[in-house]
């Protein structure tokens, strides 16, 4: 489902215009991603959770030529979904 088809589809289900809709979804997605910024997790009800995770420096070695390179830390966006999900999507529902 790309952009247009999930904005109308949730459009109809809520019973606003396609714009309407489309601001709704840009400004949870601007405050999320300012929580995440302020290193905050997002925790959407009976979906999952959304959280930035720092991951360390580190020291990788080129396979082909065995240098050693240094990897600079960075945040990483991670989510975990919600038990009910998973349990669904494990049986294939």
């Amino acid at each position: 489902m790309n952009n247009k088809e999930f904005i109308a589809e949730l459009a109809e289900r809520m019973g606003y215009s396609a714009k309407d809709t489309q601001k709704l979804v840009n400004n949870v997605i601007n405050a999320m991603g300012d929580a995440f910024q302020e290193d905050n997790a997002v925790m959407v009800p009976y979906f999952g959770v959304f959280e930035a995770k720092k991951k360390m420096e580190r020291v990788i070695i080129n396979p082909a030529t065995q240098q050693r390179m240094l990897v600079p830390p960075k945040l990483v966006l991670n989510f975990k979904p919600n038990q009910t999900w998973k349990d669904k999507l494990k049986g294939g529902q």
